[in-house]
């Protein structure tokens, strides 16, 4: 992130793009709904796992999430907060759908992580992590749950310093856990934030105080736990380094915030942080050049489409995060890879389920664009330059499996309902060069039950997974004579992928290992690139 980059459109300047992520009940989604909530966009916040349709949460919309109360797909959300615009990417937290999460992870600017103040730092946050740190995303930490029964604070800090290698700068204490829990000391604002048990959706009462030694704060913490608080954090400013906002910026230091999203505490003074530190629309990669935020000519890329997201009507929207420019409704956009122009005339912002029309966007904004199966994942949009947008991958499955549909008259109608699935993202979807049938390949086994579901809800039709003897694929390229010399030998290993492109199903590793060795001219790979 250079310091020498032009100054934005105030417009553009006050938008702030980012994602929350954690591991499964890290809080998460209690969380988008606070920020919701003090956002103005809702007027109440639902628990997760709450009775009755009207208290489900904003941000699940699946079937299946509000059943189960996970997040599965990832949902975008716009709202203002204060002078800033958020853009809000709410990803699935269960390891299962890593793959849309680090989809999601290229259409944002930071990332917010979630962690659970008793559990500290989870695997599926390690992996999360370290998508974001291939990006050099700036990270703000968010300590979740510390009403219930917590760890150490130091403790908490150095776990994520050692696990996930970053520096650490606190940016509110907290005084107690559980029961003893009060509240929290802003370092950055020398702040007393006192929690409200009482009323849940109540925003925290604060008490600006001067300094630690100021006598207001015995008036509100009791001798005992003010003398703790005293004493760590004058611990905590010797130990831990102060927050810099160029290390944050550059991906090596995460401010932490300590609170508890199911309380609304210590979630404003989340958002403020973001607000303030949090980076303006950056720069986004394309295989021909970088493409800044304050270009005129409006550009945008697809990171995500969802189908059916309307069961009533069958639509599919692709989310478009645009790079640069000020897009307005109804205007002409290049679709780059069928190279046709495409009017826009009904793009939607989104408040999870909910949806409106949009008369514009700006760089940094993330729209939907109702379409029937025109853009796919890695298609760039412009208003005429032939930009193709990189870094959004798509990865080998680690789970194969034949799927059959249980009433042999619907086979026709399941092919579309997989293909649908396989441009949206969900699952890959091969065709092999033998036999019938397709086999239906992901990268965690709760993926298999959510096609099951959603193909029986939105297609009507039931169907079964059965294993396919398989267990991985790669993607094959190089000359076409040694391509077609691999074919001839091998055709019950062959299938083709939704895109048409040969890929090689293998059932053990020595048969990976025998191609690299029988055919060097050939690439076996096991990410592809999703570009236009």
């Amino acid at each position: 992130m250079l310091d020498n980059r032009p100054t934005l459109p105030p417009e553009i300047a006050r938008r702030r793009t980012f994602a929350i992520i954690a591991h499964p009940d890290a809080g998460k989604t209690t969380l988008t709904e606070k920020f919701l909530l003090f956002g103005g966009a809702i007027q109440m916040a639902g628990q997760v796992r709450a009775k009755g349709e009207a208290r489900r949460t904003r941000s699940d919309f699946m079937k299946l999430e509000q059943d189960r109360g996970i997040s599965v797909s990832a949902s975008a959300m716009s709202f203002d907060y204060r002078e800033f615009r958020f853009n809000l990417v709410d990803t699935p937290g269960h390891s299962d759908f890593s793959e849309d999460t680090y989809r999601t992870l290229t259409a944002v600017d930071a990332a917010i992580m979630v962690i659970d103040g008793a559990k500290g730092v989870e695997s599926q946050t390690r992996k999360l992590f370290e998508v974001c740190r291939l990006r050099d995303l700036p990270i703000l930490t968010f300590c979740n749950k510390m009403d219930r029964e917590s760890r150490d604070t130091f403790e908490i800090i150095d776990e994520i310093q050692e696990n996930l290698a970053i520096d650490v700068a606190p940016a509110s204490w907290p005084i107690g856990s559980g029961r003893e829990f009060l509240g929290a000391y802003d370092l950055i604002n020398d702040r007393l934030e006192i929690m409200d048990r009482a009323d849940r959706n109540k925003v925290a009462e604060t008490v600006q105080i001067t300094g630690l030694d100021d006598p207001k704060l015995a008036e509100h913490i009791p001798a005992d736990q003010l003398a703790k608080l005293r004493e760590e954090v004058e611990m905590a400013r010797e130990l831990l380094p102060a927050f810099d906002r160029a290390s944050f910026l550059n991906g090596s230091m995460t401010p932490i915030w300590f609170g508890s999203a199911i309380n609304s505490f210590g979630v404003k003074e989340l958002m403020e942080g973001i607000g303030r530190f949090g980076p303006e629309p950056q720069p986004q990669k394309a295989a021909e050049r970088m493409v800044g935020a304050e270009e005129t000519p409006v550009t945008g890329f697809v990171f995500k489409v969802q189908a059916n997201m309307d069961p009533k009507h069958r639509d599919r929207v692709a989310f478009v995060r645009l790079a640069s420019g000020h897009f307005e409704r109804g205007m002409k956009l290049l679709h780059v890879r069928s190279k046709k122009p495409m009017a826009v005339t009904n793009p939607v912002l989104f408040l999870a389920a909910d949806r409106e029309l949009t008369e514009e966007a700006w760089a940094g904004d993330i729209i939907g664009i109702p379409n029937h199966g025109q853009l796919r994942i890695g298609d760039a949009l412009t208003e005429g330059e032939g930009l193709r947008f990189t870094g959004i991958p798509s990865f080998a499955p680690e789970l194969l499996q034949t799927v059959r549909a249980t009433d042999p008259m619907k086979a026709k109608h399941l092919e579309k309902a997989l293909m649908q699935f396989a441009e949206e993202g969900a699952a890959k979807v091969f065709k092999p060069m033998i036999g019938s049938g397709f086999i239906v390949g992901v990268v965690g086994a709760l993926q298999f039950d959510v096609l099951a579901s959603r193909i029986e809800i939105e297609y009507g039709i039931p169907v079964r997974f059965e294993g396919s003897g398989f267990t991985s694929a790669r993607w094959v390229s190089g000359p076409e004579d040694e391509m077609d010399k691999l074919v001839n030998v091998n055709k019950q290993h062959i299938a083709v992928d939704n895109d048409g492109d040969t890929v090689f199903l293998t059932r053990l590793q020595w048969d990976i290992d025998r191609v690299i060795r029988d055919y060097p001219a050939l690439k076996l790979t096991a990410t592809k690139e999703m570009m236009a």
